[in-house]
């Protein structure tokens, strides 16, 4: 089992960024791929972007790719979300999870954090 923790959500200029962080308790964090995704009031949660347990495959959302890069450090057991350009269509609570196989689909994974909340006014 693995608990998951987000951190550095917050408020935001379109165009500006964030880094979001997600700490993985235990030593079982290399056998997980990891995921961010997104929920905006209203809507459906949407994948974000995910890794795979080594590091060497990543997935993003075509509405994503070429401003937000996911990457983990496995001596710290924590993945990133390095949010750039950002536009207020990115406001949503942001939530990291862990699966044993990497997927854009959340219902694969078995593990959340509790969500950062992530505004970027225009």
């Amino acid at each position: 089992q693995v608990q998951l923790v987000e951190s550095g959500g917050g408020y935001v200029q379109a165009g500006g960024s964030l880094r979001l962080s997600c700490a993985a308790s235990g030593r079982t964090f290399g056998r997980y791929a990891m995921g961010w995704f997104r929920q905006a009031p209203g809507k459906e949660r949407e994948f974000v972007a995910a890794i795979s347990r080594s590091g060497g495959t990543t997935y993003y959302a075509d509405s994503v790719k070429g401003r937000f890069t996911i990457s983990r450090d496995s001596a710290e057991n924590t993945v990133y979300l390095q949010m750039n350009s950002l536009k207020p269509e990115d406001t949503a609570v942001y939530y990291c999870a862990a699966s044993a196989a990497l997927s854009r689909d959340y219902v694969i994974y078995n593990y959340w954090g509790q969500g950062t909340q992530v505004t970027v006014s225009s």
